[in-house]
């Protein structure tokens, strides 16, 4: 079988992991950090931020690619993916030490878990034959 639609969405978020990894890098050489986040609450901050998307980009990358390989149609796998996109996008700017509530960890959380239960709902429907 050949996917389509989740490695599209894949890529992208793995750049975006890329990117946050090398935000992690650059302060941690800063710092001359090797392990740990040294009591810094900004090298904390972006080890969290990566975390993060690592944590929620493979759940949901694997959710999609087993609701792809289950023949879901191509709408709800680019709605996940779409999701994703935007969830791991907004997420490290709105993940703040000062502020909890900040609006885009609300988008950020709230996409990602519309990702992950729509590709949940592809995976029921295959799986029920609905």
């Amino acid at each position: 079988m050949v996917f389509s639609i989740t490695p599209i969405y894949a890529l992208t978020v793995a750049v975006i992991w890329l990117i946050l990894w090398f935000r992690v890098t650059a302060l941690r050489s800063a710092m001359g950090q090797s392990i740990g986040d040294g009591s810094d609450p900004q090298l904390l901050l972006r080890i969290r931020q990566h975390g993060n998307c690592a944590d929620w980009a493979a759940f949901v990358l694997i959710l999609m690619i087993l609701a792809e390989g289950m023949g879901a149609p191509a709408l709800y796998l680019h709605i996940s993916g779409g999701l994703l996109v935007i969830g791991r996008t907004a997420h490290p700017f709105g993940l703040k030490v000062e502020n909890a509530g900040h609006p885009l960890r609300y988008v950020g959380n709230g996409t990602n878990i519309l990702a992950a239960l729509n590709a949940m709902v592809c995976l029921g429907v295959n799986i029920l034959g609905i």
